[in-house]
């Protein structure tokens, strides 16, 4: 049992939006449970991505706002107390510091890009599918690819059965993205059935890497 509970990596500037974006997700998250069960589920469905909508707007059949928005709306939402719990540990302990990178707004920017990029390669690779998706992991997968480039030798304090081990990133986040390419192999031709939307996670850690680099360069 692998779980990272901390990077010793301190930040220099006090991560507003990453703490922000936490808040945002929680307080959502609390919002879901207030509703009725029936209201629930369809609060859910109306923002969760369903990559079958996009074919489905593309032949005319359905709005553009109904197919594209929940790509946005959707990055916000989790099925339960793991979900979040487990998305908000990974934003907690890589955020900070690549907010400290980027500075305040490049960084929201970022992570929101870095979202809807994983929902659409989610939507490629289930195209037909009309389960829902949601969660903040390709977001978060985003940040994580861009603290692989940027800080790969900086420690992470990691639970390993029940010790406390400080490992560098790059092995915690290589090791999280084999596992994360690997599933998404092993479920290629099974199509999208509720659980983990692996490509997303493929797709976020890339793409954050990509737009990390892009920005370096400049």
């Amino acid at each position: 049992m692998f779980i990272p509970l901390k990077d010793i990596n301190p930040s220099r500037s006090y991560p507003v939006v990453n703490i922000t974006l936490i808040l945002v997700n929680v307080v959502v998250f609390l919002y879901q449970f207030t509703l009725p069960p029936q209201t629930f589920k369809m609060f859910l469905l109306a923002n969760s991505t369903v990559p079958a909508r996009i074919p489905s707007f593309l032949t005319g059949h359905t709005s553009f706002e109904v197919a594209f928005l929940p790509l946005l709306t959707s990055m916000f939402l989790h099925s339960g107390l793991a979900h979040i719990a487990g998305n908000m540990l990974f934003l907690w302990i890589f955020g900070d510091n690549i907010e400290d990178h980027f500075g305040h707004l490049l960084y929201l920017v970022f992570y929101l890009v870095c979202g809807i990029g994983a929902g659409l390669l989610h939507v490629v690779f289930n195209l037909n599918s009309v389960v829902p998706a949601l969660g903040a992991s390709g977001a978060i997968s985003g940040v994580m690819g861009a603290y692989m480039l940027l800080y790969p030798r900086e420690r992470i304090l990691t639970l390993v059965f029940i010790f406390l081990v400080p490992i560098p990133a790059v092995f915690i986040l290589g090791y999280w993205f084999l596992l994360q390419f690997l599933s998404g192999i092993n479920a290629l031709g099974a199509g999208a059935t509720g659980g983990v939307a692996w490509w997303a996670h493929v797709g976020g850690f890339l793409l954050g890497m990509l737009l990390t680099g892009l920005v370096k360069r400049k």
